[in-house]
């Protein structure tokens, strides 16, 4: 038993009832404004991860413990 047409023509009209056409038009302007939003930011990331940031250390750090322990 599964749901029919008639069923979701009704929960159609009481959605409609309930918002009213200019409420659910404006949901959906938001959501595809959000949706720019989101791939306009997501375009911005790609290109800023494709630069190089070049970094140099101020002092040399000795990498090893051996080097540490002949010293003592």
């Amino acid at each position: 038993m599964g749901i029919s047409v008639w069923q979701i023509l009704i929960v159609a009209v009481v959605v409609v009832l309930l918002f009213g056409r200019g409420k659910i038009s404006d949901l959906m302007g938001d959501v595809a404004k959000g949706i720019k939003s989101f791939k306009k930011g997501m375009a911005e990331d790609d290109s800023e991860t494709a630069k190089t940031i070049e970094h140099e250390a101020a002092e040399p750090v000795s990498s090893t413990k051996s080097e540490e322990t002949k010293a003592s």
